[in-house]
């Protein structure tokens, strides 16, 4: 990966600005950027001396844990800074507003001054022995603060002299050359010098109470907010003294500019103030009784300040000695600038009193990690208020600072750059799928699969493809060993349906110890008389049906004949070995049940439910050429319930109300559950006269729990598994069981309480999902709320039998219309296995030790669930139990037994090698980035039932931070530790880590209610890999640049806002939403082409459909749009949101690369973060 500056932080544009937080114009596209300044207005308790402390890790924005950082080099916080923030410090009464202590969420923006630094001459080349990198810089552990006295203002010279001579004088920025000597994470500090000349540089080994400063960043107000200019320091007129301000070194770079390769200087992190010189010790500019509070930074290198220092106390710093301080150096202490060696930069000797120039050519960095040095600040032309000018010439006050200029967001690993790759390399390829340990493409890639005794990836994927061999190695690298595995999922046209083994009434050949399925890994010995389990290595029998030859390799003649010989996904028939009861199965029953409450009659649904159930009927799951054996029954309710007699021989329907929701029951067994062809007629007559019965109800109450029940009890009087779809709309508080009450409570979010809003408020619920499981009763669940319905406790059912949940807030029949049928056909269409038990078998070495997903589990291997459909996926992950060899790798066979369409007992099996490696490197070579986010967010949504968000947000990062450091510790070549370095198939881990952490489940929005994140909790559980790519980094894509002639789509743009034009349209998309962006100066021809408008103001915002036009680009947009929509399980909803307007901040909620209104941090902010915490960790 090349990387050569870092990316812009956007922020959003028209956005009310966060509570609290004063806005400062920035460049944008119409408003000013929310920053983290707080606003300052004048005297105030939590900026006085005596203020109470802030708790540790304190952010306005709440987001992300606040730690103790070791990033030597890298901070502006005034707890670590040689500038101590003394009794004699002030305030300005009119400068930087004062900012609250630093928390994970809340990071600086980034100035940066775009190519490399200005070329006067050509630098001299390095030895060959030196790496072009940054100069190594030790990561030191948390260190006192401590804090620097100050005095009265001197008055003459000799006594600045003098008072200089004893301080520690923070570093202006770096205006050396392109070589100069190794950095220590102190900054040098100033003493008496002897005779002006050649000053001799010793890095010296600190003890560790020496607190470390910061190098590179300096303190003080940004000339931006208010704060005072820089003053270029003069020499003394007169004084052997050099200039106060010392030169810094080349610093550790900034952590969020990472990449490969090197690039231009970096300047100071945006937000940071102007280089600090010696003269702002003097208290002339600052009004007396308050602290001074710098603008805290991300790149810390001792632990954030728990509070503001007190007036008194502070202990006096100790003696600065001539040269460097700092941490302890890697070994070795010189007295001269060192010699060529790795990693080590020498510099010329400097001449005190002379000013030292910008570098003279482009730095020199490392390639292969992520960095830049940090190159010379903006010049500040005025000398601060109220201070002497010593020696220098009279300068007039600059207008302002030179202007800011965004961090390149090339710069960092760019998802759509890595997607565009796999696709130019991958994408129409045919994936073999023999060769063991081989990674598939991404799930953005479009390929054809050859099963060649390999699972397609169409129905597993792994996170990692080459398993540690020893448990060790795997609890070292911290990356979880999982598969997501989709058993029913549908295969494109041209890879066929999977074929059907029958083997008579023998059934499938089986091993005899650990009752494996047979497969392309089982070895046949013994003249094929016997084979060896692959997985157990147990001899079991050939039955004599069953025997064949073996040929000179040992395989059997018919192996090619024969699908569980010669592919890794295959089918069985079963026996009745394999029924409940010892008893073939019947087909299924599909149950659909209605409220007919005032809030659902009034919305429109029950019009819309029963006038569509007339026509989706004719359209049930069958075999192909057959009709549908599949029976049907409706209920009603309310209060009550409603049973409906719709027997072929009645001329009208009949309705029989159970009242005794208590103890439910149902009324009828003979035509209550009936097929479509023989009852079509009353079937159709009772879908019409339901919208006519309810029309004038008054009844708001329902029930819920006997819904269920009812459902239950039916299919249980028939003797069959089945679906119950309910269509449910409030909150049911009638009393019934499973009565419930409004809980919703937004105190409780982000609170230790808050894990009890995604739990059941009920145990009624989930004792009633486990009856349904043990009858083959899967529960789908459409919701209409207009109001808190409480869907942690509602989905319980669904989730819990392999159903789903399907939610349309405020419904309203002429817009979500289209979207809730879509959704009810697909429900109703899809391939569907009922009453399924799946188990995943591995080879010796490892095992299934935890699953995820929508199911029951009775024991600790048994996947149940009552419905398995296309779209689900279990996801499993796997520990060692012993060590496995490099030489037989590792085997994970699944076996689906389920009940199909038609009643038919069948064995679907998946079968998968992976290799197995000795060497982590080999590890991270084979890993898939988009199944570990998939994994690692299954894993955080569960565990937020437990542990509070916050504890669940610092977990994820922890363990991401140590997958990455041991990355750099093992496998990456020796470099700077200030460049962050990815494996190159995590390069994206990061971002989408971030995405993760900044959705709505674990840090929600004010306007995110509590419903919506149990909703996307139970959503995201089952999802496959490609979906949930989708899902947390949205495709955004640029239809003006559409090629209306060509089938190819306009290359996607990144998900930030300075990523759109004014005069762009562009469509988003995220698996659940699709949204149309227009900017507000987009081309009348563009317009007119897709809305039949000519201005901006004339677009309906309203519109939920496009009109259909008669021109190239409307039917071609149709088409993506289409096209979308039948790529994702779910009917994906178009908004058009026009820019400025009132949907705009929705939209930028899945800009996923800025910061988020919630908090969240920029993928910029996340890089920086996580480059401290691995920093951290290798220190």
């Amino acid at each position: 990966m090349n990387v050569n500056q870092q990316p812009h932080i956007a922020t959003p544009y028209g956005q009310p600005p966060l509570q609290g937080y004063q806005v400062y114009g920035q460049p944008g596209y119409g408003g000013p950027h929310a920053t983290p300044y707080g606003p300052y207005n004048g005297h105030n308790a939590a900026y006085q001396q005596d203020a109470p402390p802030q708790p540790p890790g304190y952010s306005p924005y709440s987001s992300f844990p606040s730690k103790t950082f070791a990033a030597a080099g890298l901070s502006s916080d005034p707890s670590s800074s040689s500038f101590g923030l003394g009794p004699g410090r002030v305030l300005p009464s009119s400068g930087t507003p004062p900012v609250s202590a630093p928390g994970y969420g809340q990071y600086p923006q980034a100035e940066v001054q775009n190519g490399p630094a200005p070329m006067t001459s050509q630098p001299p080349r390095p030895p060959d022995s030196q790496a072009y990198g940054q100069v190594p810089v030790s990561l030191p552990t948390a260190q006192p603060l401590y804090h620097q006295q100050y005095q009265a203002p001197p008055t003459s010279t000799q006594q600045v002299t003098n008072q200089m001579a004893g301080m520690q004088i923070g570093t202006a920025p770096s205006q050396a050359g392109p070589y100069a000597p190794p950095t220590s994470s102190h900054l040098p500090t100033s003493a008496a010098f002897p005779t002006p000349g050649n000053p001799s540089y010793t890095s010296q080994a600190v003890p560790p109470s020496q607190p470390p400063v910061n190098v590179g960043v300096p303190q003080g107000p940004h000339p931006a907010y208010g704060g005072p200019p820089h003053v270029p320091q003069q020499p003394f007129p007169g004084s052997a003294l050099p200039p106060v301000s010392q030169q810094s070194f080349p610093t550790a770079p900034t952590p969020s500019t990472q990449a490969s390769l090197g690039g231009p200087p970096l300047p100071q992190p945006y937000g940071a103030g102007p280089p600090v010189s010696a003269h702002s010790q003097f208290p002339g500019s600052l009004p007396p009784h308050q602290a001074a509070v710098s603008q805290p930074s991300p790149y810390r290198s001792a632990p954030p300040p728990t509070g503001f220092p007190s007036s008194g106390g502070a202990p006096a710093p100790p003696r600065p000695t001539l040269g460097m301080q700092g941490p302890p150096f890697p070994p070795q202490s010189v007295s001269a600038p060192p010699g060529p060696q790795p990693n080590h930069i020498g510099a010329p000797p400097m001449q005190p009193g002379v000013p030292v120039g910008p570098p003279t050519g482009p730095l020199p960095q490392q390639n292969g990690a992520f960095g830049q040095m940090r190159g010379p600040q903006p010049a500040y032309g005025a000398p601060y208020p109220g201070q002497p000018n010593f020696g220098s010439q009279p300068q007039t006050p600059a207008p302002g600072p030179p202007a800011q200029k965004r961090l390149d967001p090339n710069s960092i690993p760019s998802p759509i750059q890595v997607i565009e790759d796999d696709k130019a390399s991958k994408s129409g390829e045919v994936f073999m799928t023999g060769v063991r340990g081989q990674a598939p493409p991404l799930v953005t890639t479009p390929f054809q699969v050859k099963d060649q005794g390999n699972a397609s990836p169409h129905f597993i994927r792994c996170t990692a493809y080459n398993m540690p061999c020893t448990s060790d190695m795997a609890k070292q690298s911290q990356v979880p060993l999982a598969a997501i595995i989709k058993p029913l999922a549908v295969l494109p046209e041209n890879e066929g349906p999977l074929p059907v083994v029958d083997h008579g009434e023998g059934g499938p050949i089986r091993c005899n110890r650990c009752k494996a399925y047979m497969c392309p890994y089982m070895q046949f010995i013994e003249g094929g008389r016997r084979f060896q389990c692959a997985f157990c290595s147990c001899v079991t029998e050939v039955p004599p049906h069953y025997f064949q030859h073996l040929d000179h390799t040992g395989k059997r003649v018919d192996c090619n004949e024969r699908p569980e010989l010669s592919l890794g996904s295959y089918e069985f028939l079963a026996t009745v070995e394999y029924c409940k009861n010892n008893q073939l199965p019947l087909p299924p029953a599909f149950i659909f049940l209605i409220d007919v409450s005032y809030n659902a009659v009034r919305s429109g649904m029950v019009a819309v439910v029963c006038e569509e159930l007339c026509a989706l009927l004719d359209t049930l799951p069958s075999e192909p050429g057959t009709d549908s054996p599949i029976r049907v029954g409706f209920v009603t309710y309310n209060k009550v319930l409603h049973f409906y007699n719709v027997k072929s021989s009645l001329a009208q329907p009949q309705m029989l109300v159970v009242s005794d929701v208590a103890d439910m029951f149902v009324p009828l067994l003979d035509g209550f559950l009936v097929t479509v062809g023989e009852s079509r007629t009353v079937i159709h007559s009772l879908l019409q006269q339901i919208p006519e019965m309810f029309a004038d109800t008054r009844e708001t109450e329902t029930v819920f729990g006997p819904v269920i029940q009812a459902g239950l009890e039916a299919l249980k009087a028939a003797d069959c598994a089945g679906r119950l779809f309910i269509f449910h709309s409030t909150l049911p508080i009638a009393e019934a069981p499973g009565k419930l009450k409004n809980r919703e409570d937004k105190k409780l979010v982000g609170t230790d309480k808050e894990k009890s809003l995604f739990q059941p408020q009920v145990s009624f619920y989930g004792n009633l999902a486990k009856e349904c499981v043990a009858q083959g009763c899967c529960v789908d669940l459409f919701l209409f709320p207009n109001q808190y319905l409480d869907v942690a406790t509602l989905g319980t059912v669904p989730c819990s039998t392999g159903g789903s949940v399907y939610k349309y807030s405020h419904f309203q029949a002429q817009t979500d219309r289209d979207r809730f049928l879509n959704d009810l056909r697909r429900d109703v269409k899809k391939q569907m296995g009922f009453d399924a038990i799946m188990r995943v078998r591995t080879s010796t070495g490892i095992r299934a030790t935890d699953f995820f997903g929508s199911f029951y589990m009775s024991n600790t291997t048994d996947v149940e669930l009552a419905g398995l459909d296309c779209d689900k996926t279990i996801t499993v992950e796997f520990r060692h139990d012993d060590k496995l060899c490099e030489d037989t790798g590792a085997l994970l066979q699944c076996a689906v037994l389920y009940t199909s369409c038609r009643g038919q007992r069948r064995l679907r099996i998946h079968n998968l090698a992976v290799n197995c490696c000795s060497q982590l490197a080999e590890l991270y070579r084979h890993c898939e980035t988009d199944a570990l986010v998939n994994f690692f967010a299954k894993y955080a949504y569960r565990s937020v039932l437990s542990s509070p968000t916050k504890t669940v947000r610092d977990s994820l990062v922890n363990q991401c931070a140590q997958i990455l450091a041991c990355y750099r510790k093992n496998c990456a070549s020796p470099s700077s530790a200030g460049q962050l370095i990815l494996p190159e198939c995590m390069k994206l881990l990061p971002v989408y880590l971030n995405c993760v952490l900044k959705s709505d489940v674990l840090q929600p929005g004010g306007d995110v209610s509590l419903d919506d994140r149990a909703y996307v909790r139970q959503l995201v559980s089952c999802m496959d890999v490609a979906e949930s790519h989708a899902f947390f980094y949205p495709r955004l894509l640029p239809l003006h640049k559409l090629d209306v002639g060509g089938l190819a789509l306009p290359t996607a743009v990144r998900d930030s806002e300075e990523r759109l034009s004014r005069d762009g349209l562009y469509l988003l998309e995220n698996s659940l939403s699709l949204f149309l962006w227009v900017g507000v100066a987009a081309p009348p021809d563009l317009l007119r082409s897709v809305f039949d408008v000519t201005a901006f103001s004339e677009i309906n915002p309203n519109m939920t459909n496009l009109p259909t036009l008669d021109n190239p680009f409307s039917k071609r947009l149709h088409e993506i749009i289409e096209m979308f929509r039948e790529q994702r399980s779910r009917y994906m909803k178009l908004m058009v949101v026009k820019q400025e307007d009132r949907l705009e901040p929705l939209f930028k909620h899945f800009l996923v690369e800025d910061k988020s209104s919630n908090g969240g941090a920029s993928y910029v902010d996340f890089l920086c973060h996580m480059h401290k915490e691995i920093r951290q960790l290798l220190s």
